[in-house]
């Protein structure tokens, strides 16, 4: 069974994040599944630190890009998510390629929303874990 209260689209998700911190970070949205979106970020001069590795900071944003736009597709029509808490434990260092991150929703509550989201190397290697919680917002 899906997850998802709104319609949801890859194209839906781009336009989203256009003209935004994930759009200058070059992360793209690249999977959809009825418990899970998948996205990317390029480890190129965009995002590399000064010693040429991911910066830790960068795959914080896709996992914050990816929990958010889960939670937004996630929740009735009308509400919004917005995060209340954050946290990445770095396991594996990227200087090249690609990192994707999967996130999935551990909680999704009425007023909470809890997502894990995972990090690997284009070798399918863990580099990060993550995990975002989400308040939700009622229309006003």
């Amino acid at each position: 069974m899906s997850i998802w209260k709104k319609p949801i689209t890859l194209a839906e998700c781009e336009s989203t994040s256009r003209n935004t911190a994930a759009s200058h970070l070059g992360i793209e949205f690249t999977e959809i599944g009825d418990d899970y979106l998948k996205g990317r970020v390029p480890v190129d001069e965009r995002t590399r630190q000064p010693f040429g590795l991911l910066h830790g900071g960068v795959s914080v944003v896709l996992a914050e890009t990816l929990g958010s736009i889960g939670a937004f597709y996630a929740c009735p029509e009308g509400h919004r998510g917005v995060g209340l808490d954050i946290n990445a434990n770095h396991l594996r260092a990227a200087t090249s390629g690609w990192v994707t991150g999967t996130a999935r929703p551990l909680h999704i509550g009425r007023t909470t929303q809890v997502w894990a989201i995972e990090m690997v190397n284009d070798a399918g290697e863990l580099t990060c874990v993550s995990r975002i919680t989400m308040a939700i917002l009622a229309p006003r």
